[in-house]
């Protein structure tokens, strides 16, 4: 005996919503899509042609695709066809993949996703699931949506493109000017032209041609100038401050990516990925063209109090973002804790590093007369400040020191590689020593120890559930503003994914 099973009746209920689990992601995503406010939708306004679909219900529907894997425009308007929860979402409508592309890649769509990151960490707030008391910042790395082969570098522009123009112009001509260049050279050729077209004389026609030679060699290569010179500018001016581009989307920058199973490493365009995490949720993030995490740490943090939210009381953060400038940004300007250790930290605490007698840390200092002392009892006096500013502008102070006699040293060959009849030099950054004793007393203590002894394991997962579980390795749009976009909505489903199983 069988179940009752008939296709030719009208089964009930036709309200989708009863067929959805209590605990439905679908719910949640509503809610926090209702919770916007209405300013938020007024920019999608339009006064002419064909009323639009809600941003409300399009920014329902790509977040629910996202939080079930699903990033491609075609499967997100299959899934309003078979998916109970999307077409809940959706209320009936059916967007096609065209308009759901165009949508999720709007400039204003932005502002939205931002919405949903403020509203949804006030009802984590409000639910007391996160406490306010640290962000733990942590960046990965994402494969941008270009070809791998298209890449133009920095370095091959400059050997390629700059040697031709020294060797042809001592001074720097405009553009401009090597166009009027061309025009004046061009009237010359078209002159020696006619004279030619008018003389009967086979000499003469000859002469005048062999003259035209030089116009017409000079006409090619000035062309080619203004080319090379339009390509050369063009290239810096996308360049900015990276050393490299991909041609099919000249906002990603060619990085290290992390090995692969064969422990080969892989140098493809991306995007560096940074956010600011919680109680394992994504709260904030940012997105940057420089592969360097430190660099872009003072940048992500005007844009988590400008976009987001007030700075709490502690910053965590691995080595990878300690330095001197970032110390100082967050210390001295901010107000705020730095849990953040530097590169040396780990190595700073072995026996081995503080038993060697030629680390300049282990030296003895005399305060009052401002001299360390080498293993070989020899003073290095104080003889000048050296100041140094790197690429960013930042300027970093160092005292020298100089020992007064290193002559006969029988340690010399293990303390300095200094040439013979040169003394060995010191240089001291004091503020960055001093630093570094904050980030070891602040590590030492037991509250600040614990809450950077979280960071692993709070920062960490989110980058996991995003690239295992969500399984979002890759970006399906190209240029900065349209990745922005997608990364939010992505995250954003991470956090949903997350809040779901929690609650």
């Amino acid at each position: 005996m069988f179940k009752y099973y008939n296709m030719n009746q009208l089964v009930l209920p036709l309200d989708l919503e009863v067929k959805l689990q209590e605990n439905d992601i679908a719910f949640h995503i509503h809610h926090l899509v209702e919770s916007i406010p209405h300013e938020a939708f007024e920019p999608f306004l339009r006064n002419t042609g064909c009323p639009a679909y809600h941003p409300r219900m399009m920014l329902k529907i790509i977040l629910c695709a996202y939080s079930q894997s699903v990033f491609s425009g075609r499967k997100i308007e299959a899934l309003l066809k078979d998916s109970i929860r999307m077409m809940w979402l959706a209320q009936g409508y059916e967007p096609s993949y065209r308009t759901i592309n165009r949508f999720r890649v709007q400039p204003e769509v932005k502002e939205l996703i931002r919405q949903c990151f403020v509203q949804f960490r006030c009802q984590l707030v409000q639910e007391k699931l996160i406490d306010q008391e640290a962000i733990f910042i942590d960046g990965t790395k994402i494969e941008a949506n270009a070809n791998k082969f298209t890449f133009v570098w920095k370095k091959s522009i400059e050997k390629e493109i700059i040697p031709e123009i020294e060797r042809e112009s001592e001074d720097e001509l405009l553009i401009e000017e090597l166009a009027q260049m061309v025009q004046k050279v061009d009237d010359v050729i078209t002159e020696y032209d006619q004279k030619i077209e008018a003389s009967s004389d086979a000499s003469e026609r000859k002469a005048l041609r062999s003259k035209r030679k030089y116009p017409k060699k000079a006409y090619k290569q000035l062309i080619d100038f203004i080319i090379r010179k339009q390509k050369y500018q063009k290239d810096f001016e996308i360049f900015g401050e990276r050393n490299s581009y991909s041609k099919t989307d000249s906002d990603a920058t060619f990085m290290r990516m992390k090995d692969d199973y064969m422990k080969n490493g892989q140098l493809k365009a991306g995007y560096n990925v940074q956010i600011a995490t919680e109680g394992q949720y994504a709260l904030a993030y940012g997105i940057y063209s420089n592969p360097t995490d430190s660099r872009t740490l003072i940048p992500f943090l005007d844009e988590i109090e400008k976009h987001f939210f007030n700075l709490p009381k502690h910053i965590v953060a691995d080595a990878g973002y300690g330095s001197e400038q970032n110390y100082d940004e967050i210390l001295s300007k901010r107000r705020r804790e730095a849990l953040i250790t530097y590169n040396m930290y780990l190595k700073e605490q072995k026996k081995k590093y503080k038993q060697n007698k030629f680390n300049p840390d282990n030296w003895q200092y005399d305060k009052e007369s401002d001299t360390y002392t080498c293993p070989n009892q020899q003073r290095l006096v104080f003889k000048y400040v050296s100041v140094r500013t790197d690429k960013t502008g930042f300027k970093r102070e160092f005292k020298i020191y100089e020992c007064e006699d290193c002559s006969g040293c029988p340690l010399r060959s293990s303390c300095t590689k200094a040439k013979e009849g040169n003394n060995r030099k010191l240089m001291v950054n004091e503020k960055w020593k001093k630093q570094k004793e904050y980030v070891r007393a602040k590590l030492s203590e037991e509250k600040t120890s614990s809450i950077y002894r979280q960071r692993k394991i709070d920062v960490e997962p989110v980058f996991g559930f995003l690239k295992a579980n969500l399984r979002f390795t890759r970006f399906s749009v190209r240029g900065k503003s349209k990745v922005e976009n997608e990364i939010g909505i992505a995250l954003m489903a991470v956090n949903l994914r997350k809040y779901t199983a929690q609650v």
